[in-house]
Parts: C-alpha cells; structure tokens; sequence
C-alpha cells in the first residue's frame, strides 16, 4: 500500500477546470482534497496567479513511480507546455511524498526527488496540507506546522483561501 500527497496548480485557461480534472483522474483513489487557495505566481517568471490544492490519494498498487506516471498522464490530458521553467501552466501535479508499508519513501533520482524538493519553502503546499493534517511531518524536514512558521509571513499571507470545492 502507499499513500502520497500531490501538490495542484493551475494558472492557465479554466484554473479550475483543470484541478478537478486532477480530482478526476485521482478519483478511484482520493482519500481527501483541501481547500482550493489562490497564490501569487513562485519563480520570478511574471504571469497570472495560481489555484493551488493537495490531495492524498491511496493505492495498495501503485508505487512512487506510478504516482508520477498518472500525474503526467493528467499534465498531457490538460495539454500542459513547458516552454519556461517555473512558467505559467494548464495543469501542474507534483508528487510531493509517498508513504509505504515500510515508511517514508526517499528518491534522489532526478525525474522523481522525494519528498519534493522545494517544499520547505512553499506556502502554497504547506497551507493546504495543514487543511488536510495539522499534525503533518516533511519526512527529513520536521512539522509542517513549523516549517510554516519559518516562512516569511508575507509569503504565508499571499494566499487566498477560496470558496471552490473539488470533492
């Protein structure tokens, strides 16, 4: 069995549209969605604002690599351009832990680092996962709660929780 939480974004076309395209794709295996936020855009690439989600998806047969392989497959579906690292996009789903039996799975394989890599310093994946579980721990990383804390406050007070719905 592995459980993972996948990061949502959209900044293009119908933002919403495409994170509950997202939800579709994952639902056989949704365990729980969170508040959709709305985010200035992360990179120093200037372009429109994000709809931001986590969900935590469930499978006994689907592995890290499975997980990547549907979110893409999703990415495609959403006709997903990269043309510009950190660019505006349709549709981004990002793998961002997997649980196991064994534990927290770990990879430095540069198509799939776990746990994500930039999540530490992201408001836009720590504020939704604290919707979901305020108890949440970054394998290698500490609280959720506390790496929140240590963000600076203007970052954290960027997004907008918004009344949409993906479950």
């Amino acid at each position: 069995m592995t459980r993972a939480l996948l990061s949502l974004g959209s900044n293009l076309g119908d933002r919403a549209g495409y994170l509950r395209l997202a939800v579709a794709g994952f639902r056989d295996v949704l365990v729980a969605a969170s508040p959709v936020y709305e985010t200035p855009a992360w990179g120093g690439v200037e372009q429109p604002d994000f709809l931001n989600a986590l969900l935590l998806v469930e499978d006994p047969d689907t592995d890290h690599w499975g997980w990547l392989r549907r979110a893409q497959e999703l990415e495609k579906a959403a006709e997903r351009v990269r043309e510009v690292r950190w660019g505006p996009r349709t549709l981004d789903v990002d793998v961002v832990t997997v649980d196991s039996a064994d534990g927290p799975v770990t990879s430095d394989d540069p198509e799939l680092l776990l746990p994500h890599p930039g999540t530490p310093e992201r408001a836009t994946v720590l504020v939704p996962w604290l919707d979901l579980d305020p108890d949440a721990v970054l394998p290698g990383h500490g609280r959720v709660a506390d790496l929140l804390a240590a963000l600076p406050q203007a970052e954290v007070a960027g997004l907008r929780r918004t009344e949409l719905r993906l479950r």
